[in-house]
């Protein structure tokens, strides 16, 4: 039986074949590494480098490549943002529908750095109101940090709104577009955000560990770096360079995973962000649909109409999360995610929390309309008992 994979807020699967082939290429033919030599394939590797790099700022409308820098994943990206930032005596917020990878940073510095940190709550379906943003302003709030999609229910927040309020009273806003990028557009120019943190390896369909941090040009004077290291530019200096991006990327970059990207990236504005949107979207509003009308199954998503990206959780009566998950798996080669995905607070507010939480269906650029209709119907012989 054919494999369904329907795990894509985990990680994209399958990649384009440009990416297969890039990676391949890089690891038989070239091998060199960023940035330490000017050889023949080293300069190979930098163009590669620079070309995923000036892609993903052209996709989020930056206007200079220079302000993407570089991480291993998402949580790299995050860490970079709030640990650089964010001082003794600062406040921060972040919200109940916030990833781990916000929630567990804030919380360390919390405990350990004198840092001040309000959890906004969410609506049923992990919505945030910009006016309970608002309301937990307060004259040392430094950084605002929010999830564009949520991973548990897909639903999208307003997060130009909350933006602008964050700027409105003197403060910096961290975007976290983990499960946006690559699925819905995603556009500083719309979004006026400070700092935007996405993976690689999801949306925008490149291989596993890489990831970026936009910062937006100037404030790179008052984002310290995380980790201090050899970047092969002003090697006659014991201190880390100020200059962007070389501030931020200590160490000899993931050349297989960044070739990958570069290839990914060339995939993608080949394809359309747009087309693949609406793509994901018609298929996962099918699946909702379907799953909607099965006896026992709940949905935990944002009504019809509501902004979401092709996220779509479930809880079946009488099964628990991580059981029915298996089932899928073994009985129909369905592969999906059960649990609590990073997010214990969003299932607090859902009433997931204490059964485990949810089963997350999350589509992708490759699937078909197949692969809805036979989700569905696993779902029904399980919940029928069939």
């Amino acid at each position: 039986m054919t494999r369904i994979y329907l795990d894509n807020a985990a990680t994209s699967w399958p990649k384009p074949d440009v990416v297969y082939a890039a990676v391949d290429r890089y690891l038989r033919e070239n091998g060199a590494p960023a940035g330490r030599s000017a050889y023949a394939e080293a300069a190979e590797v930098d163009r590669a480098i620079q070309s995923a790099r000036s892609a993903i700022a052209r996709l989020i409308g930056a206007a200079d490549a220079r302000e993407i820098a570089f991480a291993f994943n998402g949580t790299g990206a995050l860490n970079l943002a709030i640990h650089g930032l964010l001082r003794r005596g600062d406040h921060a917020i972040c919200t109940d529908a916030d990833h781990n990878s916000v929630l567990r940073p804030l919380r360390h510095l919390e405990e350990l750095a004198g840092l001040e940190v309000t959890r906004v709550g969410c609506n049923a379906v992990g919505w945030v109101n910009p006016d309970d943003i608002r309301r937990a302003m307060r004259p040392n709030t430094r950084l605002v940090a929010m999830l564009h999609a949520s991973n548990v229910t897909g639903v999208l927040q307003p997060a130009a709104d909350v933006a602008e309020i964050s700027h409105e009273r003197g403060a910096r806003f961290l975007l976290d577009a983990a499960q946006s990028i690559g699925h819905w557009p995603v556009s500083i120019k719309d979004l006026p955000v400070d700092f935007l943190a996405a993976p690689g390896h999801k949306g925008l369909l490149g291989p596993l560990g890489t990831g970026f941090l936009y910062i937006r040009s100037g404030l790179e004077g008052k984002l310290a770096s995380v980790f201090q290291g050899g970047t092969g530019t002003r090697s006659d200096l014991d201190r880390q360079p100020e200059s962007t991006p070389d501030k931020y990327e200590s160490g000899n970059h993931n050349v297989p995973g960044l070739v990958g990207l570069a290839a990914a990236m060339g995939w993608l504005e080949t394809h359309g962000i747009d087309a693949i949107s609406k793509h994901e979207q018609k298929l996962a509003g099918e699946l909702r649909e379907k799953l909607r009308r099965i006896p026992g199954v709940t949905l935990h998503s944002p009504a019809d109409g509501e902004p979401a990206v092709a996220v779509v959780s479930i809880s079946i009566e009488g099964y628990d999360p991580q059981e029915a998950a298996a089932l899928l798996d073994s009985a129909f080669h369905i592969q999906v995610r059960a649990g609590l995905h990073c997010a214990g607070r969003l299932h607090a507010t859902l009433g997931t929390l204490s059964g485990g939480g949810t089963i997350r269906f999350s589509l992708g650029a490759f699937n078909e309309q197949s692969d809805v209709d036979a989700a569905a119907a696993a779902v029904q012989n399980i919940a029928c008992g069939q």
